[in-house]
């Protein structure tokens, strides 16, 4: 009932936008600063702001997630908020005692166009950052890219701030994991360990926004980065950037600044993208792949050619970021689905359209950036009803509204618990995401069975 004024036909629209499949930067440029050990995130504009990114964090982990804001008013948005800044970081040290303070910017502070450097450099010689303690920035504005824009700026900034090279390499593998949930960088680590190989992960929210409850209030929770792995993170041998749209640029920089060389794969989801994955850091490490491993691959396998009769030619529609669409559709063809509609609201460019063609042939449709929004996903689900819906929390209104079953996946999910605990990644995420499917799709059977055919095994 809450959408059904919905039209069957979709709208191509420029200049208007229903409902964005997205959230703005600051909001992934928070989160990834809490992927550093012992940060504050900052943020540069109005308290409302501020308030916004952090309760979006909050409601999808159950995690109080700490951060300051800058508490622009009128004098700070016509004449500009280095004052209020200069302020924010002295008392921040004096009351918080951070070892960092990753400040991001917002719409206010960006049209104004605060020159944070500068600002973050007066601060620096105005005696307001102690020694031993650092200060990084990002400009993140929120009226352009997406909250995976602003995870790809932070995590940017702090190779740009932070990672050194000294000249002495070390056999270490850098990863960027790119915007995923604190269990699917653990899930990361696991895989590398498994296979002996020594990394580096940042930023790694583990143990910060899916940490345990000890009783205690912990500002600063064990999780993170620590800032020396990330300033070490120029002396390693090669890095490995999970997804183009997040990790590249970070990836980029390092080459750039600290002459170490990447390789780009994609998110590690289902069961091709963890090959090329495990098989990338085997030949990078010059390692052999353990059995552990090859028998966590065929009980994915196992479940595949067990279950195939349900996945075949099952219609699908996928809404959310690039990163994940692109092996999202990859392991949803893989299983012989039949991917429909594939949108995003991040501005993903012309190389995300064709990975998705690659993998699920000409005739899927493909939105991303401009007008690409719930509306327009509302619109093509309601032109050619699909069997599932994979996204968000906001994807429950279609997919109550059209009767499909929806497999939360993405960023935020405020209305289930479990992503920030169990992975998507990997073969164990696999046989995870597996799981969730085909109980989607068994339910749906059940339900809508009729008395002779209500089956006990099916």
């Amino acid at each position: 009932m809450l959408l059904r004024h919905t039209s069957k036909e979709p709208a191509e629209r420029t200049a208007l936008t229903v409902n964005p499949a997205k959230t703005c930067q600051p909001v992934g440029a928070m989160y990834a600063a809490l992927g550093i050990h012992n940060c504050l995130p900052h943020s540069h504009g109005s308290q409302g702001c501020c308030a916004y990114h952090r309760s979006a964090l909050t409601r999808h982990y159950k995690d109080p997630v700490m951060a300051t804001t800058s508490s622009f008013t009128e004098g700070a948005s016509v004449f500009g908020g280095q004052a209020n800044l200069v302020e924010a970081i002295n008392n921040i040290f004096t009351i918080y005692d951070p070892d960092i303070i990753a400040v991001h910017t917002t719409c206010l502070s960006e049209v104004i166009g605060d020159d944070l450097k500068q600002i973050i450099n007066k601060a620096l010689a105005d005696g307001k950052i102690p020694d031993g303690k650092t200060v990084i920035h990002s400009n993140t504005p929120s009226f352009k890219g997406s909250h995976i824009t602003g995870f790809a700026n932070m995590t940017q900034s702090m190779v740009s701030y932070l990672s050194v090279n000294t000249g002495q390499k070390q056999n270490r593998i850098n990863i960027i994991p790119g915007f995923v949930e604190p269990s699917d960088m653990t899930e990361i680590k696991r895989i590398a360990a498994e296979m002996g190989i020594q990394t580096i992960l940042f930023p790694d929210t583990s143990g910060v926004v899916n940490g345990p409850l000890d009783g205690k209030f912990h500002m600063y929770p064990k999780g993170g980065t620590p800032i020396k792995d990330i300033i070490a993170a120029g002396d390693s041998r090669y890095t490995m950037a999970l997804g183009r749209t997040a990790s590249l640029p970070a990836a980029k920089l390092l080459d750039t600044k600290c002459k170490v060389p990447f390789e780009v794969t994609d998110i590690p989801i289902g069961l091709r993208a963890t090959d090329q994955f495990i098989d990338s850091l085997r030949k990078i490490a010059g390692v052999s792949v353990p059995e552990s491993l090859t028998t966590e691959r065929g009980q994915v396998v196992d479940v595949l050619t067990d279950m195939h009769q349900y996945f075949y030619k099952t219609k699908v529609a996928l809404v959310g970021d690039p990163d994940h669409l692109v092996s999202l559709t990859q392991f949803l063809a893989d299983m012989d689905m039949d991917v429909r509609y594939v949108v995003t609201g991040t501005p993903a460019g012309p190389k995300f359209e064709r990975r998705i063609r690659e993998f699920a042939g000409e005739n899927v449709i493909v939105k991303h950036g401009l007008g690409a929004d719930m509306f327009m996903f509302h619109q093509l689900v309601k032109h050619d009803k699909p069997d599932l819906i994979f996204g968000n929390t906001y994807a429950k209104y279609i997919a109550r509204d059209e009767d499909i079953p929806l497999i939360r996946i993405g960023f935020p999910i405020y209305d289930r618990v479990g992503h920030q605990y169990f992975p998507v990644v990997g073969y164990r995420g696999a046989l995870r995401f597996l799981e969730k499917i085909l109980n989607a799709l068994l339910d749906r059977q059940d339900r809508d069975a009729p008395e002779e055919s209500f089956e006990l095994i099916m």
